[in-house]
């Protein structure tokens, strides 16, 4: 750590990482007066490209509710698609799992591009949120005073308090010394779009095999009234190439039959893409003027599809956190302050990262005996209606104490 720069254009909030967490948090911020800089080496151009690449998020109920409070939900409803129901099986074991939110609903599937290229579109447009785009970084450093950070083009920036939201490689968790704890899955997920021949009803389903889930994920018909699909599919990791090599056709019949036919043909429509499985935790979420949101604090399988809805409740928490603060007056960078946010948000991530391994583990068993066990334990959690609405209330994101972002304004 060295000194700051005094001659740096000082924010109270300097945001690392232009993605959907740092965007998010940088809308949230200005809410409460706090002047926020957000810096990333991406492109505009990238950010704002509204192209289709077949990879899309499941938005929790409370994290659509966040976009409606940040004033976006009515621009995105057009392409968001509702999940009103969530099925599980075994393989294609009869024994499954139904969970039905009924008028609640699960959350919504949206496109990534379209996600990210709203944030930015707000973000650009609000004069007190200041977009530092294409931004090579030199010099990272804080004191006891303030973060500086230096671009290679010579202008430094400083700022109270320096949040990391760049993503698993994150250097402003290395620059605050916060350690890893992390393995990797040997697995590998692979994501494309699809087209059905039936509809999927509004429905995500989950279909477990030993070498890992595949993830239909409902979509909006496209222009020619087709219903479409997010498919998330879980490969070993020296299985993932032969896979995402395969012809369109020969990779659509491989889905059609791993899903039994229920949707009819699937076709992808998208190029495959496909990243290595890990799982990371980090040892804190916060050092001194330093915090960390979403992917650069935790990371997790995606076998239940709730990574940007953990890294969109830590936007929804700090923001509170300092918003709060800044009507007391408190400094951005008061360690016990963010310590006050760790408390809150560490135990929800933990659990959620212990939840998706364990699944993973479970699922991952081979054998009659495994699957036997599974079913059974299907059938207790369907028969038991507490368990059924704790599931359900996970999915939606509304367990817990939440932040206000999260919820309904009155």
């Amino acid at each position: 750590m060295t000194d700051t720069n005094i001659s740096a254009q000082h924010s109270d909030i300097l945001i690392m990482g232009a993605g959907p967490a740092g965007l998010a948090l940088a809308l949230a911020l200005v809410r409460s007066g706090l002047s926020v800089r957000v810096i990333d080496r991406i492109s505009p151009q990238t950010l704002a490209d509204p192209g289709f690449d077949g990879r899309a998020s499941a938005l929790a109920s409370t994290s659509w509710q966040m976009l409606q409070n940040l004033g976006l939900a009515d621009g995105l409803w057009r392409d968001a698609c509702p999940i009103d129901r969530i099925a599980v099986s075994d393989g294609l074991r009869k024994g499954g799992l139904d969970f039905d939110a009924g008028a609640e609903g699960m959350g919504v599937m949206l496109p990534n591009s379209l996600l990210r290229g709203a944030l930015f579109e707000a973000a650009s447009a609000d004069d007190d949120i200041d977009l530092v785009m294409g931004a090579e970084v030199a010099i990272r450093a804080v004191d006891a005073h303030r973060a500086t950070i230096t671009l290679a083009d010579g202008r430094a920036f400083s700022a109270s308090l320096l949040v990391g939201a760049e993503g698993r490689m994150s250097p402003t968790r290395d620059l605050a010394g916060i350690t890893l704890v992390q393995w990797s899955y040997r697995q590998r997920g692979i994501v494309t779009a699809v087209t059905l021949e039936k509809s999927h009803q509004n429905t995500a389903f989950e279909i477990f095999y030993p070498d890992g889930p595949v993830a239909i994920l409902p979509l909006n018909d496209d222009d020619d009234g087709r219903a479409m699909a997010s498919i998330v599919w879980t490969v070993p990791e020296g299985k993932a190439d032969a896979w995402v090599s395969l012809s369109d056709r020969a990779f659509g019949a491989a889905l059609t039959k791993m899903s039994g036919g229920f949707l009819g043909e699937i076709t992808p429509v998208t190029p495959r893409s496909s990243w290595p499985l890990t799982l990371c935790q980090a040892s804190a979420m916060v050092a001194p003027r330093i915090a960390l949101v979403g992917d650069s604090a935790h990371i997790i399988h995606p076998i239940a599809g709730q990574g940007l809805n953990l890294g969109l409740r830590d936007v929804a928490a700090l923001a509170q956190v300092l918003g709060e603060g800044a009507r007391l007056g408190l400094d951005p960078g008061d360690l016990a302050q963010l310590k006050r946010y760790q408390d809150w948000r560490m135990l929800d991530n933990a659990m959620m990262a212990g939840a998706t391994d364990v699944l993973n583990r479970l699922y991952g068993l081979p054998g009659s005996a495994p699957s036997l066990v599974r079913r059974l334990g299907m059938q207790i959690v369907g028969r038991t209606g507490l368990i059924r609405r704790f599931i359900i209330d996970e999915a939606r994101g509304s367990s817990g104490d939440l932040p206000e972002l999260l919820m309904a304004s009155d």
